[in-house]
């Protein structure tokens, strides 16, 4: 794939458009191409390289052996380059010969217009073709606030049964080559982000000492993440990280939150940009059908309302239903104070902290046993809201699902990371910061008093309190998100460290979503055994803060297995089979690739080996 956000472009290896139900060009969360085939000739080029020049340009190399004279050397080829901006995508392809006679050929490019949003496509499901219109040597089509324009100069351009047809009569000189160009541009009148005016501002991080893999995966992912850099509309001036391609490709607290943090070694361009961003959509009143709520923090940012088609789910375009995205966004306001930012530069979000604090204590824990739990109550929104979303995320080691309202682990890590985080800024601008070291002692000792369990696989944090107060007793990777976060004392850590990179949690390719022991793993399920690249990196970031640096070794390892076998763009997720049984991870269908937090990785990890030496 390739992409410079808002837009994204997917095909098969050959760079065709439309064998695949994911391809196609997609501006603002709207699929607005879904073929491009290349014919020479009336005959598919033969295929053979595929070469990412940039996370934005991608060049597929070809033959053409119906052009060719005798014998076992190529003698033509051809070469197609497609370049994606913020507003579409450009295909350029390019027939070159070493012959020294002219070559004249017909190159037909057929292309299939489409507007499907993008829950559509995930659905598996088609959108009516648009009415499209050519005048020309260009092509419109549009709807729903989505205007399209494809350009190809000196083609014959024609439209029959919803394809259009691109044909170029051309003659390749001796020894010389011939290019002919498609571009497809969109503009969206309801588009809530757009690309940043800027270039990323961040600092590049000094690799000279690092394992070679990690060098190619920090400097592979940097590519990534500025290509993935977005801005809301309403806010143009504060980048953030989008979440992910291709289903994720908005602004989403948690998401851009985890990336943010994991970038601050870098500088603070995206902390700061994500900040604002989110403290300019914080909410300011209580709506239970977006799950607003005054001083939380947004989840999700859509161009319009947001279902999948035969799901019961339906989000409205601002959505809040994230019970970990205020305390992130406090700790990580919390990271830039401790690294040294600047006091003054922090005083603008005094009140939007004091907000998310208090959202915290008084929405964040609505019955008031010091600790933060949620439930869906719309009906028809997520009905997980920790980072595990899935709706079977939250089991009992027989299988059985939770009921809610859920107390998640990591969401009391959270708080007490943000409430003493968020004491010691206030302190600093002027405030008082006491109550909040109370209050964080109050969710710790709740914590402690609540979540330990003991099961065959020994002592460790649930992964949640259900409905009942019961501690839902599977061992998960969520209890690699309290290491550091001032949860646990020392003892404890310890037990958590062990259990990390156990065999039954350790994958040898990362940490898995889900203990082996459990009824409901399997090394394919979403959030039930699957690992998770930034799960990892959070794991391995909290284990060099409590100083198991081993063991933090250890799981880096396994994500660098992991990035060589994903050429250094490691996916979402991928499956938690042992690298004792499988020579490399297998890859998740519909895993965002590249995405936010999984590219971010590689930045946490080579800080947390950088601090751990």
């Amino acid at each position: 794939m390739t992409l410079r956000a808002p837009a994204q472009a997917w095909s098969r290896s050959d760079g065709s458009m439309g064998a695949g139900a994911i391809d196609g060009v997609y501006v603002s969360d709207v699929r607005v191409l879904r073929t491009l085939d290349v014919t020479v000739d009336g005959a598919s080029p033969e295929h053979i390289a595929t070469l990412q020049d940039a996370a934005d340009r991608s060049r597929f190399v070809s033959l053409l052996r119906g052009l060719d004279d005798v014998g076992a050397d190529p003698d033509v080829r051809g070469e197609l380059i497609r370049e994606v901006t913020p507003s579409g995508a450009r295909h350029t392809f390019t027939l070159s010969s070493r012959l020294t006679r002219s070559v004249t050929a017909t190159i037909r490019v057929a292309l299939e217009p489409a507007l499907d949003e993008v829950q559509v496509v995930k659905s598996g499901m088609l959108s009516d073709p648009p009415a499209t219109h050519v005048t020309g040597e260009s092509a419109t089509w549009g709807g729903g606030g989505i205007a399209v324009v494809l350009q190809a100069d000196g083609a014959d351009l024609r439209e029959a049964a919803g394809v259009i047809t691109a044909e170029w009569s051309v003659e390749v000189p001796p020894q010389g080559a011939v290019s002919i160009a498609i571009d497809v541009r969109a503009t969206d009148d309801h588009a809530v982000v757009a690309a940043p005016a800027e270039p990323p501002q961040w600092a590049n991080p000094a690799t000279e000492a690092a394992d070679d893999r990690l060098r190619r995966w920090v400097h592979r992912s940097l590519g990534d993440l500025d290509a993935l850099r977005l801005t809301t509309t309403s806010a143009p001036d504060f980048p953030f990280v989008a979440a992910g391609a291709p289903w994720f490709f908005t602004l989403f607290g948690r998401d851009a939150l985890w990336v943010a943090r994991f970038l601050v070694p870098l500088g603070s361009d995206i902390p700061i940009g994500t900040l604002r961003s989110l403290a300019a959509l914080q909410g300011t009143t209580t709506d239970p059908e977006s799950a607003e709520q005054p001083g939380k923090i947004l989840h999700e940012l859509r161009r319009g309302e947001f279902s999948i088609p035969g799901e019961s789910l339906v989000l409205p375009p601002r959505y809040f239903g994230t019970v970990d995205a205020t305390a992130l966004w406090i700790c990580l306001l919390a990271d830039l104070h401790k690294t040294g930012y600047p006091l003054d530069g922090l005083r603008e979000f005094r009140p939007a902290l004091e907000a998310a604090l208090t959202w915290m204590r008084d929405f964040g824990d609505s019955d008031g046993d010091g600790l933060l739990e949620y439930i869906d109550e719309s009906g028809h929104g997520l009905s997980n809201q920790g980072w595990k979303d899935s709706s079977d995320s939250v089991q009992w080691r027989d299988g059985t699902l939770a009921e809610g309202p859920l107390a998640l682990c990591e969401v009391q890590a959270y708080a007490v990371e943000a409430a003493l985080g968020g004491a010691e800024l206030l302190d600093a601008l002027g405030g008082d910061g006491k109550p909040w070291r109370g209050w964080a002692k109050k969710v710790t000792d709740a914590f402690r008093a609540s979540f330990w369990v003991e099961t065959p696989e020994g002592r460790y944090p649930a992964i949640a309190l259900d409905g009942a107060k019961r501690a839902v007793d599977t061992l998960t990777s969520n209890v690699g998100h309290l290491l550091g976060t001032g949860l646990l004392d020392s003892d404890e850590s310890r037990l958590v460290a062990t259990h990390l990179t156990s065999p039954a949690l350790s994958s040898g390719y990362g940490v898995r979503t889900l203990s082996i022991g459990a009824s409901g793993f399997w090394p394919l399920g979403y959030h039930v055994g699957s690992v998770w690249t930034h799960d990892t990196a959070i794991a391995v970031r909290g284990l060099v803060a409590g100083g198991f640096h081993a063991e933090a070794a250890q799981l880096t390892e396994g994500l660098l297995r992991a990035a060589v076998a994903f050429d250094y763009r490691i996916p979402e997720l991928y499956s938690g089979d042992a690298a004792a049984d499988v020579p490399a991870p297998v890859p998740y269908p519909a895993a965002c690739r590249p995405q936010g937090w999984s590219a971010a990785s590689a930045i946490a990890v080579l800080s947390a080996s950088q601090s751990g030496n």
